[in-house]
């Protein structure tokens, strides 16, 4: 439950009224991706039905992707990169058509970076329920009309399997890695656990082996923001002027609670005002408040909210063992050599939670406690602490 972008993953900071202006107006009914608009980047592969774990299915599924670096003529050399939960498949490069930001891990992966597109094949599709070109919420359904309040439930494991038929129709038997942060670190273990023999070494930071009632609970109350707002009409909202554009903002702003650290916050706002308008009564407002307003409404701009449900409830499915048995014995099924890394300050996956992971997991570059990276920005830091975070991603990638 993150932030996925790189103008939103800078550490935080005050909000001028110039920001605040060029936000003023209505968000468009929603911010996904649609047939029609600019491919940027994108490219995409029809995959067919696929069989949920519901029991539901989905007769027609798409995957949107990039990729960047070359291809070795055996396929031996991709590193897939699943994103989090509010990313896409633009991990890298400017922004410019079809891309209103710039590369959400731009300074981990590239030339010469610990991720070195000069050696490997990295491929980066937008999940499955996603907004930004994958089959979704807003795609269109065999009717003609968007999925909407008809769209299946979804699991990360669902996620991988679409995950999986990507990479068959691309001819990739076997990844040299799989690495990803909060929700993509979800898939990347999955991977990991699922298809021991398709999955070299594995990355997870920042995630847990399974979502527990904290962090459930913590998803409810977005889930609900988005539900009560009166233009959420149960999802079926893509035909009218105004989408849920409240419920998501609100949502949006929940979530960042749990993304940033109290220190930060703290340090960074004080009781500072925004502007000069005390907000004691007298209409002004805390910066603080102005903050999370300011990424809210922008949220509302590039994000689906059928989507951010379909998203967040497949993260709460998040349990390695289920159906499987205890943990240890689910983890011992991993061959991958893995990497499991944590943050100090992070209150959505707690470092404990890493720490689970590693006591089980067969082979691992560090032992049986995870590597825990310092940081103040709290959950984002995986995508904020390029210094911190690349040493030990060069370091998997070598093994």
């Amino acid at each position: 439950m993150d932030w996925q972008t790189s103008e939103d993953t800078v550490p935080s900071a005050f909000i001028t009224e110039a920001s605040r202006r060029a936000l003023r107006g209505t968000p468009p009914t929603t911010g996904a991706w649609r047939e029609g608009d600019d491919p940027g980047e994108r490219r995409f592969v029809d995959l067919g039905p696929l069989e949920l774990e519901s029991g539901r299915s989905l007769p027609h599924v798409r995957l949107a992707y990039e990729s960047w670096g070359e291809l070795a003529p055996d396929h031996s050399n991709v590193v897939l990169v699943p994103h989090a939960l509010t990313g896409d498949s633009h991990l890298m490069g400017p922004p410019g058509p079809g891309h209103a930001t710039a590369g959400w891990w731009g300074g981990i992966v590239g030339p010469g970076l610990a991720i070195d597109t000069d050696r490997w094949f990295v491929l980066a599709p937008n999940v499955l329920g996603g907004c930004q070109g994958s089959t979704g919420p807003a795609s269109f359904s065999p009717d003609g009309s968007e999925w909407g309040s008809r769209f299946p439930y979804l699991t990360i494991r669902d996620q991988v399997a679409a995950q999986r038929m990507l990479a068959d129709a691309l001819g990739i038997e076997r990844f040299a890695a799989v690495i990803g942060g909060s929700m993509g670190g979800m898939h990347a273990l999955e991977w990991a656990v699922e298809h021991p023999d398709r999955v070299a070494r594995v990355g997870v930071l920042a995630a847990p082996a399974f979502s527990n009632a904290d962090q459930l609970a913590l998803n409810s109350v977005q889930i609900e923001a988005i539900r009560m707002d009166p233009l959420f009409r149960e999802g079926d909202y893509y035909d009218e002027p105004e989408g849920p554009y409240r419920g998501l903002a609100l949502a949006r702003r929940m979530a960042l609670l749990n993304y940033r650290s109290p220190d930060e916050l703290n340090a960074r706002f004080e009781r500072s005002w925004q502007g000069t308008l005390d907000p004691l009564g007298h209409g002004g407002r805390f910066a603080v408040e102005s903050y999370l307003d300011f990424h809210g409404n922008k949220f509302t701009r590039r994000f689906d909210a059928n989507s951010y449900i379909a998203l967040v409830e497949a993260m709460n499915s998040h349990d390695v063992t289920r159906g499987r048995g205890p943990l240890a014995e689910t983890l011992a099924r991993v061959t991958a050599t893995c990497l499991v890394l944590g943050i100090d300050s992070d209150r959505l996956f707690p470092v404990e939670t890493q720490h689970l992971l590693s006591a089980h997991l067969p082979r691992t570059i560090h032992g049986s406690e995870a590597v825990v990276i310092s940081s103040p920005f709290g959950h984002d830091s995986f995508l904020i602490e390029d210094d911190l975070v690349s040493p030990h991603l060069a370091e998997l990638l070598s093994s």
